[in-house]
């Protein structure tokens, strides 16, 4: 019997850097509540990856970016659990409109520039596997929880 194919969650997130600091997003949610990640989100039908990503990254701190000049730097394939499979594409933004603000207060505890020298401790597994594959140059796909 031949397995079915995979149909993993798509989601995108933003490395937004300004010079040696990354934004972060606290999370208000229940999963991962008060923990640390990048601005992300689910892909929608029919966008391309870069467009979810500067939507999202909009939606979530109300900073514009031209998906042109987004660069794609990590790809994560996690597997949250038995049945759920998710593959991130984390692009990095140095070229951007406007000031962050947290425009989901309902969602988010609040944003944060962080140094890549002295990131919080308390990062959320799966993005933490794209920021650490970008920053220290592992490859460009990290399977994780596998």
């Amino acid at each position: 019997m031949n397995p079915s194919p995979a149909q993993p969650v798509v989601d995108t997130h933003v490395l937004l850097r300004d010079g040696d600091k990354l934004l972060f997003s606290q999370r208000g949610g229940p999963y991962g509540y008060g923990r640390w990640h990048m601005p992300s989100g689910k892909l929608d039908q029919g966008e391309t990856v870069s467009a979810g990503a500067a939507r999202e990254l909009f939606e979530e701190t109300g900073v514009e970016v031209d998906p042109a000049h987004l660069r794609l730097v990590q790809v994560v394939h996690h597997r949250q659990s038995e049945s759920v499979e998710r593959i991130g594409f984390f692009f990095e933004a140095t070229d951007w409109n406007g000031e962050p603000v947290n425009k989901e207060p309902d969602k988010c505890l609040g944003l944060q520039w962080f140094s890549v020298h002295e990131l919080p401790d308390d990062i959320i597994e799966y993005p933490k596997e794209g920021l650490f594959g970008y920053l220290e140059g592992i490859g460009a796909l990290v399977e994780h929880g596998w």
